[in-house]
């Protein structure tokens, strides 16, 4: 994939097809390759731009923990779009990609046409979570450089809220697998101390502001993040809540088609 330098930082990013640009963001471990399935069919219709999020993937992974902030990283998207003649762009944002995501819309509001949250939230409310969950990930950081990528990515893999994924066929998971291990644990590492969920600001007292479309896209068996959505939804101007059967927390690749079906039924 091509490279791009973007305030002092090489991406990797890709883009085809023709139409309205429609930008996607994978996930923490993931990487531009974790959307695969769905880039030819939404680039029949739409400028499709895929990104390997700083220190994921084939994207440079800065030393500074602080260069992987949100606001660092939402300027990054910023540059990306303005190089790319790509303004007024749709966005599909994935996990940490959703928080990302919500996170420019509120600070770019004009380069933002719609958004697309799959399994996402605005972070946390609370200051004592918030804390709480920055000394987890910090020591998730720790062991990634300790013990390395694949003692760190077997641990991943094992958590409950991917517990789902068991149900993917074995190809599936061997690709995902794969993908997660190519990531640089530098990168992983600091991608965990400078823009985890407790590290970001929270987004929750800014969502009533937010004057785009927005669809939630929760997963049935993912019931922590349907109640998050549930909560945004209340207080979002303009939000859609679409919870899909049978698909935990990560809907494009349980339930690739319905995932797919929804993103292009909102889009349109």
């Amino acid at each position: 994939m091509p490279k791009i330098r973007l305030n002092g930082v090489n991406y990797t990013y890709d883009r085809r097809g023709d139409g309205p640009p429609l930008l996607l963001l994978h996930g923490f471990t993931g990487s531009a390759e974790h959307w695969s399935p769905h880039r030819d069919s939404f680039a029949a219709r739409y400028t499709t731009l895929v990104i390997d999020l700083l220190g994921h993937g084939a994207t440079e992974s800065p030393t500074d923990p602080n260069r992987y902030r949100i606001e660092h990283a939402a300027q990054d998207l910023a540059a990306l779009l303005t190089a790319l003649s790509a303004s007024r762009a749709h966005i599909v944002g994935y996990s940490m990609g959703g928080r990302l995501a919500l996170y420019f819309a509120l600070t770019y509001p004009a380069a933002v046409r719609s958004l697309v949250l799959e399994s996402a939230s605005p972070g946390l409310a609370d200051p004592g979570e918030r804390a709480q969950r920055a000394a987890a990930d910090a020591q998730r950081a720790d062991r990634i450089e300790r013990a390395g990528i694949v003692a760190f990515v077997d641990d991943w893999e094992r958590l409950p809220l991917f517990a789902s994924q068991a149900r993917l066929p074995s190809a599936t998971r061997d690709r995902l697998r794969a993908q997660r291990l190519r990531n640089s644990p530098s990168g992983l590492a600091n991608s965990l101390r400078g823009m985890s969920t407790g590290v970001q600001p929270s987004l929750w007292n800014r969502l009533g502001a937010l004057e785009r479309p927005v669809l939630l896209l929760t997963g049935a068996l993912d019931p922590k993040f349907v109640a998050i959505a549930q909560r945004m939804y209340a207080v979002l101007p303009h939000a859609r809540h679409i919870t899909v059967p049978d698909a935990g927390h990560t809907i494009h690749l349980e339930q690739p088609d319905a995932f797919s079906q929804h993103v292009r039924d909102f889009l349109r």
